[in-house]
């Protein structure tokens, strides 16, 4: 199971901007802002999450990665395609629009999509399409 995830980006107002539209579709808000003064360090650090629990961060107090990916699990697929339209919205770059990937699974629903620092975000939803 999967606690939390951290990468670095290169422009900490650029990336709030972005996920902050990206992951509203998904009920993941803005909970945590660490100063340079509170961290200590350089840069500011963000903690994203839902019900208290911050488990997704981006900071510029390090390099940006290459090759960093990240998949949030939507509960619908609905969810999916809302994500994808606000992360295109907020300036992200379609990376594989929403749709089934049955090499991942039967019911693998997901959308890729690149921010701006090129890092692929992921939404996905495992969950079997609902009555037509």
């Amino acid at each position: 199971m999967l606690d939390h995830v951290g990468f670095a980006v290169s422009d900490t107002a650029r990336s709030r901007a972005f996920y902050e539209a990206a992951l509203r579709p998904l009920g993941i808000t803005l909970m945590h802002e660490i100063s340079p003064d509170q961290s200590g360090s350089n840069g500011t650090v963000l903690g994203f999450g839902t019900e208290g629990d911050p488990f997704f961060w981006i900071g510029d107090n390090e390099r940006t990665g290459e090759g960093t990916h990240v998949a949030f699990t939507a509960a619908s697929r609905d969810r999916v395609d809302a994500f994808h339209a606000a992360a295109l919205a907020a300036g992200g770059r379609d990376n594989g629009g929403p749709g089934l990937r049955p090499e991942y699974g039967e019911n693998y629903y997901a959308a890729f999509v690149l921010d701006p620092d090129g890092i692929n975000v992921e939404a996905v939803c495992h969950e079997p399409a609902g009555p037509e």
